[in-house]
């Protein structure tokens, strides 16, 4: 293990940390009525998951100088957005998964119709948290975090990735298609949480703006083609969800597409790709470097 492995360990423990905190401060309280709707908006949210897009929002504000404070909300209400899309996924009308994060789906535990509740109210406190608290210098520039986070949750985004994987099943899709697809369903809202955290802080002009954009992009995109991957050949133990489940309901992916080699291959590509973005940022952008590393390297 490597003292910049150890470095990077001893960061993201910290951001996580922070980041848990938030979340456990935002959401309501299981004692608040309505009881039910607010322990399972906990449930579906703490104490799981990898927390890569807060993390993607920390060092992108550190990249922008921007306070610690204002990222870990950002960085929130963005893992508040994927968590709804999660407990969303998992229902009967959609994937109908039982396993999550290693525990029971949220509609397993609780109910569908809490479930759908659960989503819904996770959705309006992510914008809630982006409207109530400052984030930005400007005001303007606050206004265009509430779009982006809008735009990368909605039709021309995650949702409507989401429509196109439900679509999709069935067919073989190319590999221009799954990008096209998994830009919207993955993409956007890794795309989002870089970009928030940055304007969270004021070190970036337009044209380091748009790079660290591109960078989200391609690291997005090798996200979903290693979740692709470990998909087909780690355990549901190891997953943490129903492992194989794709290839069982003939889901397009990445491995089907190409294959496992070539596969492996493309998000190597692609993590270089978007280091190659970040050049031009010097050691401003380690633990963005890092992260890249994290996201593709992680039990691959």
């Amino acid at each position: 293990m490597t003292a910049t492995t150890t470095d990077f360990q001893a960061w993201s423990h910290q951001q996580l940390q922070r980041v848990e905190a938030t979340l456990q401060r935002v959401l309501p309280a299981p004692d608040l009525a309505p009881r039910r709707l607010h322990q399972a908006m906990r449930y579906a949210v703490l104490e799981g998951g990898k927390r890569v897009r807060p993390l993607l929002a920390f060092a992108a504000g550190e990249l922008a100088d921007a306070d610690p404070e204002r990222v870990e909300i950002a960085g929130a209400a963005v893992e508040l957005i994927h968590a709804y899309s999660l407990v969303h996924d998992d229902l009967p009308c959609m994937d109908d998964d039982v396993l999550r994060r290693g525990k029971p789906t949220c509609h397993v535990e609780y109910d569908e119709p809490t479930a759908l509740l659960v989503g819904d109210a996770l959705q309006s406190l992510a914008f809630q948290l982006v409207g109530e608290y400052r984030l930005a210098d400007e005001l303007k520039t606050q206004l265009e975090m509430v779009k982006l986070l809008a735009a990368a949750a909605g039709s021309r985004g995650m949702a409507g990735g989401q429509a196109i994987d439900l679509e999709s099943v069935g067919k073989s899709l190319t590999v221009p298609e799954l990008e096209f697809m998994h830009i919207h369903k993955t993409g956007a809202l890794i795309r989002a949480s870089a970009l928030l955290g940055a304007h969270c802080g004021n070190g970036l002009g337009a044209r380091e703006i748009g790079q660290l954009d591109h960078f989200a992009k391609l690291i997005g995109l090798a996200f979903q083609v290693v979740d692709d991957v470990l998909d087909s050949e780690s355990s549901t133990a190891t997953l943490g969800k129903t492992a194989g489940k794709d290839a069982k309901d003939g889901k397009p992916t990445y491995v089907s597409a190409i294959g496992v080699s070539r596969a492996r291959e493309l998000a190597r590509e692609l993590r270089q790709n978007a280091l190659d973005a970040l050049a031009g940022f010097g050691a401003r952008a380690l633990r963005l470097r890092q992260l890249a590393d994290f996201i593709v390297l992680r039990k691959f």
